[in-house]
């Protein structure tokens, strides 16, 4: 049997999937503070399904890191840029706590200004009286040598937090995205180790010896160890789970927008000829361009606990959310709230609702019903917004989706798939705000951990060739062997494509279509004479639904 969780910032939800189907799902409610009770009460909810078996697989998402992003939450970093050859590192900071110091290397990886000790403990004192625990150093070319992020690293490790290094990230020579991946990737560090730590303790407590994986933001997976020290390829992850969620749902067939309703944001994502819409020079985070790919989705801070907000007779609902509705006990009135108001559902304490409607109602100068089908009206519209907007964003330019390119072809969709918690409530008035034939198919409450539990394994290799040592090398498969001056990028992806098949035939993860993530080859040049090529290679087992599921959790939408 399969375990699927997933963690969002308002429930965690879980499901149990046998070759039959969906065989238990629970929702609870997700306590920040608690993570470790959150998920252990969402598991025990499921425990006499599992009739104490160990899963065969345990696969998380979560929205935590996305909320915190969302509601402005996460850590300061503090940051150490490295500069080169035309470019102001200054110029990309995107933290204040930024600081640029000596030390220059150039594309071939020859330093051109040392890296001075004196320089980066001024720094390092600097942030230990900002009180920062969190930070991130990058140089330009850092792909090509490393060293200078390695020594800023070794000092910034003295103040105890968390460094990330530039270089660890991605080989991709693109110096603005990799400053924008390191800074979110120490900048969610804190949100997700947290999450990472409550799920290993419970793997402990239940003695789990599975296999444990994280989605990435492209819907393939990591395992929970390797996504501690790049939690940034997470960020998307509830995203990446409800796009897996729905394609084991829906039979799409063509051109849909989905939308995961949670408590605290509305993720937008795309279909295009039946498969997910993706981004494909890498996801942005907060308008910052990064290396991270991802699937091409969009969060909006309007959930079931958002809060409504009245000033000057406008109606506001998010993104701000102070806990759960007033129906559950909450501090404020919040979507949920209006929605039992509206009678469209009948949750918790529909009087404590009510109350809290009559306050936004005498704002407004209208009766709580009114109010309450006002707020309706505007979170629809604000969601209509956001699907607007990235529908625009996506026609401007090619449709890249994980099959192929689709030059000149626009995105016009009729079909809106609607998952999440309040997805069935909202559907009618998100069908009139979008004017679109809107489905929310069975399980529909609980299809992020679907999509978590049904998402195939994946892994990621990387190639490295110098043709001026004639060396090739595969680190993650202690693959080494000679190659010829006349290796080239071309040889390089052959090779890195038949190796990830070799790896796969002779573990226990599925089989798959192989899919380039970076490929590089730079020249290297020595007085006026090339010398060789440096030639890197990422590859990955493409996403999917995993093998022998397909149709496992299939209805009709």
């Amino acid at each position: 049997m399969l375990l699927g969780i997933d963690v969002g910032g308002t429930h965690t939800d879980v499901v149990v999937i046998a070759p039959s189907g969906v065989v238990g799902a629970a929702k609870v409610n997700t306590d920040p503070e608690n993570l470790l009770a959150s998920v252990r009460q969402a598991l025990e909810e499921v425990r006499s399904v599992l009739g104490g078996q160990v899963p065969t697989r345990f696969a998380l998402s979560t929205t935590l890191c996305t909320n915190a992003l969302v509601q402005g939450t996460t850590e300061a970093v503090g940051m150490v840029l490295f500069g080169g050859p035309g470019i102001d590192p200054s110029l990309h900071a995107p933290t204040p706590h930024c600081t640029v110091v000596p030390g220059v290397v150039d594309h071939r990886g020859s330093v051109l200004e040392e890296f001075e000790a004196e320089s980066l403990e001024q720094v390092v004192e600097q942030f230990a009286a900002q009180g920062l625990s969190a930070f991130a150093c990058v140089g330009k070319f850092s792909p090509r040598n490393p060293e200078f992020e390695q020594q800023a690293a070794h000092h910034l490790a003295s103040l105890g937090g968390w460094v990330t290094q530039g270089h660890h990230l991605s080989g991709e020579l693109n110096f603005p995205r990799r400053i924008n991946t390191a800074y979110f990737n120490s900048a969610v560090w804190t949100t997700f180790n947290g999450f990472a730590d409550a799920v290993a303790a419970i793997l402990d407590e239940y003695g789990f010896n599975c296999p444990v994986n994280l989605l990435k933001a492209d819907a393939g997976t990591l395992p929970l160890q390797q996504a501690r020290r790049v939690p940034v390829e997470t960020i998307f992850s509830g995203p990446a789970a409800s796009v897996m969620g729905i394609s084991a749902l829906c039979p799409v067939q063509d051109e849909a927008v989905l939308l995961d309703i949670g408590g605290t944001t509305t993720d937008v994502a795309l279909f295009a000829g039946g498969v997910p819409v993706i981004e494909r020079h890498g996801i942005s985070l907060e308008g910052r361009p990064t290396l991270v790919k991802g699937l091409k989705t969009r969060s909006v801070g309007i959930g079931g606990d958002s809060a409504i907000e009245v000033h000057n007779g406008s109606i506001t609902v998010g993104p701000q959310r102070f806990g759960p509705c007033l129906a559950q006990g909450g501090p404020r009135a919040t979507l949920v709230d209006a929605l039992n108001v509206t009678r469209r559902i009948a949750y918790g304490d529909t009087a404590a609702s009510f109350r809290g409607l009559e306050t936004v109602a005498h704002h407004l100068e209208c009766s709580p019903a009114r109010a309450a089908e006002s707020v309706v009206e505007a979170a629809c519209a604000g969601i209509r917004d956001a699907v607007q907007d990235l529908l625009a964003e996506v026609n401007q330019r090619p449709v890249y989706t994980v099959h192929e390119v689709l030059w000149g072809k626009g995105l016009h969709p009729q079909h809106l798939l609607l998952m999440g918690g309040p997805a069935a409530a909202l559907a009618p008035c998100l069908e009139k705000a979008l004017d679109m034939q809107a489905s929310v198919p069975e399980h529909a409450a609980v299809a992020n951990a679907i999509g978590a539990a049904l998402a195939r394994p994946t892994v990621c290799i990387e190639l490295f060739a110098d043709t001026q040592q004639r060396v090739m090398r595969i680190p993650a498969l202690g693959v080494e062997r000679s190659i010829g001056a006349g290796y080239d990028l071309e040889a390089a992806k052959q090779d890195a494509l038949v190796a990830l098949q070799e790896t796969l035939e002779d573990s226990t993860l599925e089989s798959g279509a192989a899919e380039i993530l970076e490929s590089s080859s730079m020249n290297m040049v020595r007085g006026m004479s090339m010398v060789g090529r440096d030639i890197r290679v990422r590859c990955q087992v493409r996403p999917g639904i995993a093998s022998g599921y397909e149709t496992t959790v299939r209805s009709v939408c």
